[in-house]
């Protein structure tokens, strides 16, 4: 069983984590928190609001397998929180990491994406809002998410793959299983 929390900001994309916790909880029996920059309540771009059970602030690595960071459109304003502390913590413990969509521009400011494989909604995307990000030589140009080491980086447009990358780190045992589960989201996409 792992433990998995996910950090949202207001306006987080709904879909972008759901692949990912319900498989997690209902068929993996993971532990799946919901946590925010300061654990308030905040709300999605489709109107969900999410109840978070910690705070950001609150965060210790040692409760934790993973640390996942969902997209918003609030990442690429002035507004986005720094969480680049937070993720260099995760990734010094050898946790699991992943980010999607703008989420993918937390760990770029981070210095995460300089020195390991990675994508996001595009190369350009990452160089003109990532900060000081330097690691273009290393990017992915895909419609899936990309592994490189423990950190999982996925366009807005592949939560599914994403899911699959994350649950895979996590559950390598249940290999069968997550193809299975990344086999049936793919019939949507047949003929």
């Amino acid at each position: 069983m792992a433990r998995i929390d996910i950090l949202l900001i207001d306006a987080f994309a709904d879909w972008e984590a759901a692949p990912l916790a319900a498989a997690a909880r209902s068929d993996l029996g993971d532990t799946v928190r919901v946590m925010t920059p300061d654990g308030g309540r905040v709300t999605s771009m489709g109107g969900l609001t999410a109840v978070p059970d910690l705070a950001a602030t609150d965060w210790r690595a040692e409760d934790a397998d993973a640390l996942i960071v969902v997209g918003s459109p609030v990442w690429m304003t002035p507004e986005a929180p720094d969480v680049g502390d937070l993720l260099r913590r995760a990734v010094a413990a050898d946790l699991v990491v992943g980010a999607i969509c703008g989420a993918t521009l937390a760990p770029a400011r981070a210095g995460l994406l300089d020195d390991r494989a990675h994508t996001s909604n595009d190369a350009a995307f990452l160089a003109e809002q990532g900060g000081d990000y330097a690691g273009t030589a290393l990017y992915v140009e895909t419609p899936a998410a990309v592994t490189g080491g423990r950190l999982v980086t996925a366009p807005g447009s592949a939560p599914v793959t994403f899911a699959v990358a994350v649950l895979s780190l996590l559950h390598p045992e249940r290999a069968a299983y997550i193809q299975e589960l990344r086999t049936m989201s793919a019939r949507e996409f047949e003929g």
